[in-house]
């Protein structure tokens, strides 16, 4: 057994076992047991959150770790608990967000590898709107793309143009655009693909857009000026590069997989790779996207897990205060779980909820999976003083385009 693997199993037995010493001294009755008023699992919770937030290099370890707390947690306080059934309940779920998500890292590879990326730069123009043209191809790209996805192509793209010199205040743009792109559409961000999952319709996310494209233009015209005086774009129009239309062909056939069968079976994972099998008739695919990309969905559905096994009955009732507070959680805790938790409790305005989670993790660059995986691209960006101090306009965006929605459409649920 590797130093790793013991190292693990200890702190998994540690949690477990403080788990059973607070359940053993806080049981209130028919509540659970609570601390200073408020379920311990929370406190859990909480503690897997922030520990995925400290330790970016051991995320799955953490958060298997807090799954066996939360449910040694479970299993030694409420008698009616039974880990079997709630997993058979959340099998579904889990399967078809497991299938989407793999599925989803063909259809970024694919549309990687269509040239279109490498095409994009001709199209910028000279001086800062060539900055904010890119956020917005970033933008629209994350409406069908993964935003992950969308957000590596952007993070490529601005070294290219930018000839190494990205600014950490347009890092942070990139990650926003991604997540506001994505917050409207039910294919472009895994939040609002488990609401649809969940059995959202696709039209009740959308009006999310209300809220993204005003934010987009705060954060837009903001970061690319300054973008533009740290190192003005310089675009290369040397090399041929070719549309490769048939990879194209297979990102359109697994959109449509994916809106048919959600439709027709209630199972989207089902089209997408039925398309995937399809669409390798008639062009290479890149089956090592999946193996690789394993690891990371698996860490979204621990803390999915995690997230279903939460008391939301004593949340605070859904109303847009509290999706607008659950933007700036986002900033420091994964959407993921956030996004199960509101599924779960209802009563959501969905397209609000889908501005709130999808775009407030870009306030911190650790807040969402496309701001961790930009970082990898640029490491500097891993500085939370100089994240919040040069993207300083990313909050100011989120209060724009959430009031905007909010004073034009209102608080539907």
């Amino acid at each position: 057994m590797s130093a790793l693997t013991r190292n693990w199993l200890a702190g998994a037995g540690v949690l477990a076992m403080a788990a059973a010493l607070v359940a053993g001294v806080l049981v209130d009755g028919d509540l659970g047991p609570l601390l200073l008023g408020i379920r311990v699992e929370f406190y859990l919770f909480g503690l897997t959150l922030l520990g995925v937030a400290i330790f970016h290099d051991r995320t799955f370890e953490v958060a298997l770790t807090g799954l066996v707390a939360i449910v040694a947690l479970k299993l030694l306080t409420d008698a009616e608990f039974a880990l079997g059934h709630h997993l058979v309940e959340e099998a579904p779920t889990l399967i078809n967000l497991l299938g989407l998500l793999l599925g989803f890292a063909i259809l970024a590879r694919h549309f990687e590898e269509s040239q279109v990326p490498e095409i994009l730069p001709r199209f910028l123009p000279d001086d800062w709107k060539g900055g904010f043209v890119l956020l917005a191809m970033v933008f629209v790209l994350s409406s069908f793309l993964d935003n992950i996805a969308a957000a590596i192509i952007g993070g490529t793209i601005a070294m290219h143009v930018f000839k190494r010199r990205v600014d950490i205040g347009y890092l942070a743009a990139i990650v926003a655009a991604s997540n506001a792109g994505g917050s409207g559409s039910v294919v472009g961000d895994t939040t609002t693909t488990m609401m649809w999952i969940d059995g959202v319709p696709a039209l009740d996310v959308i009006h999310a857009y209300v809220a993204a494209v005003p934010t987009l233009l705060v954060i837009g015209v903001f970061a690319a000026i300054q973008q533009h005086a740290y190192q003005p774009i310089q675009r290369d129009m040397a090399g041929h590069h070719e549309v490769h239309w048939r990879r194209l062909v297979a990102v359109a056939l697994i959109l449509v997989g994916a809106i048919a069968t959600n439709v027709l079976l209630d199972f989207p994972a089902v089209g997408v790779w039925i398309a995937i099998v399809v669409s390798a008739l008639f062009v290479s695919t890149d089956w090592k996207v999946v193996p690789a990309s394993v690891k990371g969905t698996l860490f979204l559905l621990t803390l999915v897990t995690c997230a279903s096994l939460m008391p939301v009955e004593t949340l605070p009732a859904a109303s847009w205060q509290t999706a607008f507070g659950l933007g700036w959680v986002s900033a420091v805790f994964d959407n993921i779980p956030l996004t199960k938790l509101a599924i779960a409790q209802g009563g959501y305005d969905w397209g609000v909820l889908a501005f709130t989670v999808g775009f407030g993790g870009s306030i911190m660059w650790f807040g969402s999976s496309a701001g961790v995986a930009l970082s990898n691209i640029f490491p500097e960006a891993r500085s939370v003083v100089a994240w919040v101090k040069r993207g300083w306009f990313v909050p100011l965006g989120y209060i724009v385009g959430f009031f905007t929605l909010l004073w034009t459409l209102g608080w539907a649920p």
